[in-house]
């Protein structure tokens, strides 16, 4: 047989199997050398997604390249590069690295011989790039203007001709690294053919690579042969591998891979995988001792924040939830029903939740949190202070355990500090991260970091704070300047909040901490004070005159027990749906009841729902109680404004309630629904015509047209619908899912209500729980 390898009689089988392809393919003639796992991967996926008129392959093994041929993949084929090589507009290096060098000479001198054009793209697969740009060099002298590195980051256990898949870049990285002597339009073409076999294409400097792989993919390959050649020296080396469990087989699964590639890759990378094992040494000594000195709180810090970042730096780099929920477009599927009984327990309060994580990681000594709220909101305030050194134990059936760093133990993170969808922990953590000595950035998911940061980062300012927000809107990322590099501490201020927010005052006061002399907030109107609160649990003296709240700086906080009761707004969606239902009666246990976010049951009450309070009693500072809601008559009100901040989370379900009483309800001076998750005004105005109420929005709130029955002889009558069905978009706003799903109890038909995924960042379990009392809610996650 000769080098070459040619197929006519291929020719029909090829066409036949080639996909429809409206577009034109990238390239004329794909030259891959080496038919391996990744060149014939590649290959594969080029030739099933029509990316090049013709396909050809260079490998020494010519049986491979027959078997390629007559399965399809290949025009033609040979173990010599000058047999199939001419005409190629596209050369793809699927070689050792140690090889790399003499194909840049077979590539040379079919330039020179005319057989390749100057400009053609040369790309390769391999996992180093500065030597294969010092190869090039070497051999060319001056870099081709063709020249592309790059590398796929996919592989897999098995190697050769025979383990290719043309799936297997799909949702894979692909590094390609830009060089200032490469043709934009070789970068552009060469993007191009990765994106049509599914691959995400990133940049990178060509040193900042190999330091990378060095790290993330070379030392753990060293690790895992090293493992296996420790295992094997022993004497019981057969019980060893006999008993080995399953943190050894898939630990070591990657040293089934190709030694001498490996070999050639330890070598080529040679000073940054060396780099590697030295910091790697160093954490394994630190570890040694640790386990030496049975210091079990700074190994359970080590183990927690090692199990935290793996799953963290996957949710941080996709935005997606903490939760083990699919990704996106979650939906319900509710069929109406209309009675809800029983006694149910509702998660732990998110407000408070978030703050016995931050002043507990402030505090002296160790804080036990019970009642933890395990949702994505808490989740993330949660792994900040774990990516600022701190431990913290659990959450386990929510229950914590916090080893308090001090006021000025917290450390810098590495990465920006991920917020996900919590508005209130990127508000909170400005003002703490605004008095640390070291720079930080705040980052969230795509929508909140759309959402309005400048109301917390210019009174911050005031405070002498550094603050860079993002864009004209001032949202988030939040590039926070350390005190280290401002060269002074925060100064207290006297700051006239415009609008009454426990965000922007609880931000404020917890600067103040670090604040030379007083800061004091002066609020409109009475909002929740939570902060308050836990700061006097945390013996952090507070002073409260009537509306003003100030605090001294330079004081300590003490760690202690933090018992988080049920969450009022979490109650809230059950409150209304006994209210609204017929023949219901519900009691939520332990409710919290503090006064500054009772305000939904004092509107419920004016609207005369049947709610009574018992076992009322406090836990870790906060007054709780059970919470009895009965069917009810609901009247229509104009809310009054005083109310407003005091329930500004539930007014989405408040909304549901006042579409079923009877007469209007106006709402005003409600401007901060706007700036939520959502425009909650807009958003459930919507949602309430698509099911047809009538509801008219306003500058600051919204007015709308109860559809209630009056009640006859003391009856209630909530038979009668008021909803509709119909398609319902949350946009992805926890609180408008949940108030729509309550709807349903008083709805004619089905209700869909895209978008639920993000319920989980304030009530996990919200659809079981509902189910548990009557509802019927369908979780459908068919296009996640």
């Amino acid at each position: 047989m000769s080098n070459a390898v040619s197929s006519q009689q291929n020719k029909q089988k090829n066409n036949k199997r080639s996909p429809l392809n409206v577009k034109p393919p990238l390239f004329k003639q794909v030259c891959v050398i080496g038919l391996g796992l990744i060149g014939a991967s590649l290959a594969q996926a080029i030739k099933d997604n029509g990316v090049s008129e013709r396909l050809v392959a260079v490998d020494r093994h010519v049986p491979s390249l027959e078997e390629a041929i007559q399965d399809g993949l290949l025009d033609a084929g040979s173990s010599v590069f000058d047999d199939v090589v001419s005409g190629s507009d596209l050369i793809v290096l699927a070689v050792p690295v140690q090889a790399v060098q003499a194909v840049f000479v077979d590539i040379k001198n079919a330039m020179d011989s005319g057989q390749l054009a100057t400009d053609c793209i040369i790309t390769d697969v391999c996992s180093t790039k500065v030597n294969i740009i010092e190869a090039a060099r070497t051999v060319f002298t001056s870099l081709p203007i063709g020249l592309v590195p790059a590398h796929p980051i996919a592989g897999a256990e098995n190697s050769g001709y025979h383990a290719r898949r043309a799936t297997l870049f799909v949702n894979h990285s692909v590094i390609i690294c830009n060089l200032p002597t490469t043709n934009l339009s070789a970068v552009a073409n060469l993007r191009q053919l990765w994106e049509a076999v599914g691959a995400m294409v990133m940049t990178m400097e060509a040193e900042h690579h190999d330091a990378i792989l060095a790290h993330t993919s070379h030392l753990p390959h060293l690790l895992a042969f090293n493992l296996v050649e420790q295992l094997a020296s022993h004497d019981d080396n057969l019980d060893m591998f006999r008993y080995a469990a399953g943190g050894f087989r898939d630990f070591t699964r990657i040293a089934a891979s190709d030694p001498k590639m490996w070999h050639d890759i330890f070598f080529a990378n040679q000073s940054a995988i060396v780099s590697a094992l030295d910091e790697y040494s160093v954490y394994l000594q630190d570890i040694r001792q640790l386990i030496i000195d049975k210091d079990s709180t700074a190994l359970m810090g080590l183990l927690g924040r090692a199990q935290a970042a793996r799953r963290h730096f996957g949710h941080m780099l996709a935005s997606t939830p903490y939760t083990d929920t699919p990704a996106m477009s979650a939906s319900y599927l509710i069929t109406p029903s209309n009675t809800v009984t029983g006694t149910i327990a509702i998660p732990g309060d998110k407000s408070i939740s978030h703050r016995s994580i931050m002043l507990g990681s402030l505090a002296t000594g160790v804080t036990n949190v019970t009642g933890f709220l395990e949702g994505e909101d808490a989740l993330a305030t949660l792994q900040a202070f774990r990516d600022m050194g701190v431990t913290i134990e659990g959450p386990d059936n929510g229950k914590l355990t916090i080893h308090g760093v001090g006021m000025n133990g917290l450390k810098p993170s590495k990465t920006p500090l991920y917020m996900g969808n919590s508005g209130t922990s990127m508000r909170l953590l400005a003002g703490i991260l605004a008095a640390q000595s070291f720079d930080s950035v705040l980052t969230g998911d795509t929508s909140l970091n759309k959402r309005p940061m400048e109301r917390v980062a210019a009174p911050l300012r005031q405070m002498g704070a550094v603050i860079q927000s993002t864009g004209h809107s001032g949202t988030a990322p939040l590039s926070i300047t350390g005190r280290d590099n401002v060269g002074k501490p925060l100064q207290g201020v006297d700051y006239d909040m415009p609008v009454a927010s426990a965000q922007v005052k609880s931000c404020l006061l917890l600067a103040g901490l670090w604040s030379e002399g007083t800061t004091t907030v002066i609020q409109p109107e009475v909002s929740r004070d939570h902060t308050e609160r836990m700061l006097s649990a945390f013996g952090y003296p507070v002073t409260v005159d009537g509306n003003r709240i100030s605090v001294e700086g330079g004081g300590t906080l003490t760690g202690g027990d933090i018992a988080v009761p049920a969450d009022i707004s979490s109650a809230a969606f059950f409150m209304v749906a006994a209210a609204i239902s017929q023949d219901s009666e519900l009691t939520l246990t332990q409710v919290g009841i503090n006064p500054t976010r009772t305000g939904v049951i004092d509107i419920l009450k004016l609207m005369q729902a049947d709610i009574s309070l018992s076992n009322e009693t406090h836990v870790g500072g906060e007054p709780v109680a059970d919470i009895t809601i009965r069917s009810s008559s609901l009247v229509g009100i104009e809310i009054p404004e005083y109310l407003v901040p005091l329930a500004i989370d539930e007014f989405p379900v408040l909304f549901v309630a006042a579409s079923c009483a009877q007469g209007r309800t106006v709402l005003t001076g409600a401007k901060e629904l706007r700036v939520k998750e959502s425009d909650r005004i807009a958003v459930m105005a919507d949602g309430l015509k698509t099911l047809g109420v009538d509801c008219t929005v306003t500058d600051d709130g919204l007015i709308i047209e109860g559809q209630g029955i009056q009640s006859q002889n003391g009856e209630v009558n909530n038979n009668q619908p008021v909803f509709g069905g119909g398609h319902i978009t949350s946009h992805h706003d926890h609180r408008i899912a949940m108030s729509f799903s309550v709807a349903s109890l008083r709805a004619s038909e089905q209700i869909i209500i895209e978008g639920v995924e993000t319920v989980n960042t304030s009530f996990p379990g919200f659809a079981e729980l509902a189910n548990q009392i009557g509802m019927s809610i369908q979780v459908d996650h068919s296009k996640a």
